[in-house]
């Protein structure tokens, strides 16, 4: 520290006598990654299956049974979206993330083929890690993957230098407590284990993830980005930390410390647990002083589960994941960067999951291709407040490789219908159209033949300039 405070005190000296603007000794002082503001390192938390009403700023919290202050505070530190959408289930949705392209597109073959839906994506996608590492970022990935699982697929292959989680889905923790579990009863029903590699590497299996190493994860993929983030602290190097958490997907069990903490009930203790492991990433991040220099994201794949009497809360929103509603397609969306990003704003107007790919590209310094379909847009005009509306004003709606609709501004087009305990597809003759700021529930389609059939005319617009473009799209040239 005595050799830090001369070294400044002589280069104050030094600008004062040359006259040049005392800031550029932010640039030049030691630290490491302190001392470049040119990139930001970039810290992005995901929850899986995690509602849109579950934290306090939207609307849960204390009402969930169990407040979230760290959470609610990086919102009132930074901006929080009520219109940010995924897609229905988590492969797709983490397979935009990751590429800036509707699910759709990462899994269409060359022959015009669609894979199913939980394949994930192609060796040949150019993923987020892909391009921060072109631009110079190191990246970390710790937590659940779900975007291939067979050789060249994991993400240590796919433009992260290390890796440690997950696979799969981890409902498959639920597996290895079954009593009606056969192990030899088809090749492909083996347990899921921990995982973990370097780049390049082929990764090595720990753990079996059963219940009881489920509710250890979290914590463990917690203390490890904190490991992470301080071992890139002191380089030059800017850093992409990516934290896939497992809780809230069921099965719902809170760490030890954490169970039974709130007296109400597995949830609202994991819900506790969360907000503190975000506390524990955020004060890391204060701690080495990197916050002002450090984008930092809350979000989520999907809404709550969408099995019948499962957990979780969608606010305002109809229904859950697996469906063409909002509670499925709107969730969480925090973003903090101070000093560029405004504190305390919030906005209605639309983003996508694709969109943090281009965003994060142009906040980043990062190239996007230009060789493929790109559904992202560049949101960071938006986000630094340079302008009061988004790029966007269209969401498609998949579930699976079906096509159910399209959202356009506040309104809603569904070809099809889904019923909300059942599940069932309901084909109809005419489409639904909803309101959503009259009826946010989506419970009563609008009469459109008596006083809104002008609004067919943009809806129908979307979907098919989505379709043409899909046909255009000449898919992945390889797996």
């Amino acid at each position: 520290m005595k050799n830090a405070r001369l070294y400044v005190g002589r280069m104050l000296i030094l600008l004062a006598v040359l006259g040049l603007p005392i800031q550029a000794i932010a640039q030049s002082a030691p630290g490491g990654q302190n001392r470049n503001t040119a990139q930001p390192n970039i810290v992005m938390i995901v929850m899986d299956n995690f509602g849109y009403g579950e934290v306090g700023v939207y609307g849960g919290g204390e009402l969930r049974g169990a407040p979230t202050p760290n959470i609610d505070g990086l919102a009132a530190d930074g901006f929080h979206s009520t219109n940010f959408n995924v897609e229905a289930e988590c492969t797709p949705s983490r397979a935009g993330l990751m590429t800036g392209r509707y699910g759709i597109r990462t899994r269409k073959t060359p022959e015009g083929e669609i894979r199913d839906v939980w394949y994930g994506i192609t060796k040949w996608e150019i993923t987020l890690a892909e391009m921060l590492s072109a631009a110079g970022y190191a990246t970390g990935i710790f937590g659940k993957w779900h975007l291939g699982d067979t050789q060249g697929r994991f993400p240590v292959h796919q433009g992260f230098d290390e890796w440690y989680g997950l696979p799969r889905s981890t409902d498959r923790a639920f597996w290895p407590d079954s009593d009606s579990y056969v192990a030899d009863a088809h090749p492909g029903a083996v347990f899921t284990r921990v995982m973990s590699a370097k780049r390049g590497e082929d990764p090595t299996e720990g753990e079996v993830l059963d219940r009881a190493k489920k509710a250890l994860l979290d914590r463990e993929l917690t203390d490890r980005a904190i490991d992470y983030i301080e071992r890139k602290a002191a380089s030059d190097q800017p850093f992409f930390a990516y934290v896939p958490l497992t809780q809230t997907h069921e099965p719902v069990d809170a760490h030890p410390d954490f169970k039974g903490s709130t007296r109400n009930g597995a949830f609202a203790d994991v819900l506790a647990q969360t907000d503190a492991y975000v506390g524990d990433i955020l004060g890391t991040l204060d701690r080495l002083e990197l916050a002002d220099n450090t984008i930092v994201i809350f979000t989520s794949d999907n809404g709550r589960e969408g099995v019948p009497r499962s957990f979780g809360f969608t606010g305002p929103w109809r229904a859950g994941m697996f469906s063409p509603y909002e509670g499925s397609l709107r969730v969480p969306f925090i973003i903090r960067w101070p000093g560029q990003i405004p504190a305390g704003r919030s906005s209605n107007e639309i983003i996508h999951m694709v969109d943090l790919f281009p965003t994060l590209a142009a906040m980043a310094g990062g190239e996007i291709p230009d060789d493929r379909v790109l559904d992202g847009v560049d949101q960071s005009d938006f986000l630094f407040a340079k302008t009061d509306k988004s790029p966007r004003e269209t969401v498609m709606i998949y579930i699976g490789n079906t096509l159910f609709g399209a959202k356009w501004r506040n309104w809603k087009i569904l070809l099809r219908e889904m019923d909300n305990d059942t599940y069932q597809i309901k084909e109809m003759a005419y489409p639904s159209v909803y309101n959503l700021i009259v009826d946010p529930k989506e419970e009563v389609p609008e009469l459109n033949y008596l006083n809104d059939t002008w609004i067919d005319f943009p809806l129908y617009q979307v979907l098919e300039d989505h379709e043409a473009s899909l046909a255009d799209d000449p898919g992945a040239p390889g797996p």
